[in-house]
């Protein structure tokens, strides 16, 4: 079953942000992956494990959790302390599968042994064996059948500026690359429609992770693109895809790799 068609049981997204609404932001503290007025509401809290990219305003002092982790949910743990203990085993569920998902299984560089004593713990009292979710999850994670080529470069997105050009840098983990690579000409094709019609990304990297082989396979299939892949991989970019090896993880190793 495509793990898309799980897609009917999230959550609405919610509506726009009011002066009245309290909000405690988690995962991220980056004003672009944020709604455009979250400055009027009353930001109470920030739970993140990325850098600090600024340009969040408070109206008061908020409590700020950042943590050098690979999952945020790692550092929820942390502060709900012994009250993990009172989850349903859904939600402790939910949240070893974020902590594998983030980690890769504990593949990724961001991987710290914290997290990995949390999600044992986890696993610990679920009774279940952290490789056969984490095989489960990858193998749900990797059916893309469903999703259209929008939404491949959306799903796993964030927008960030190299220099003066505002790109988006979009992952996709699989364990079944191929499947992505015989769709490279639509998602092409829909990183240009993202280009035209959002007016602050001039650009789009598509990342694809291979969560066995430990690489990742970029589409280089413009100008600027191979420029900025072989200035920042040192590699050379004559093809309209160049494979990585060993690269990952976008925050360890994608941005710092662009910023620099």
């Amino acid at each position: 079953m495509c793990s898309g068609t799980l897609r009917h049981l999230a959550p609405p997204l919610l509506p726009d942000i009011t002066e009245q609404d309290q909000v405690t932001i988690v995962d991220t503290n980056n004003p672009q992956e944020l709604p455009g007025n979250i400055s009027d509401a009353t930001i109470v809290e920030i739970i993140d494990h990325h850098k600090l990219i600024g340009g969040l305003s408070t109206k008061a002092p908020p409590r700020v959790t950042i943590r050098p982790l690979a999952c945020t949910t790692t550092i929820i743990y942390d502060l709900m302390g012994l009250r993990v203990n009172d989850l349903p085993h859904s939600i402790v569920g939910l949240m070893l599968s974020a902590i594998l998902s983030d980690a890769l299984a504990f593949r990724s560089p961001t991987t710290t042994s914290h997290d990995q004593e949390v999600a044992r713990t986890l696993a610990n009292a679920l009774e279940i064996s952290i490789d056969n979710l984490a095989d489960n999850l990858f193998k749900a994670k990797s059916d893309i059948s469903c999703f259209s080529d929008k939404e491949l470069i959306t799903m796993d997105s964030k927008k960030y500026a190299v220099g003066d050009t505002n790109i988006r840098v979009s992952v996709l983990e699989t364990t079944t690359p191929d499947s992505v690579l015989a769709r490279q000409a639509g998602i092409i094709e829909a990183i240009a429609d993202c280009v035209e019609n959002e007016s602050d990304v001039d650009d789009v990297l598509f990342f694809i992770v291979d969560i066995l082989k430990g690489e990742a396979t970029v589409f280089t299939y413009n100008d600027w693109t191979k420029r900025i892949i072989s200035t920042s991989f040192s590699v050379s970019t004559n093809a309209n895809t160049v494979t990585l090896p060993g690269i990952v993880s976008r925050k360890r190793q994608i941005l710092p790799a662009l910023a620099g």
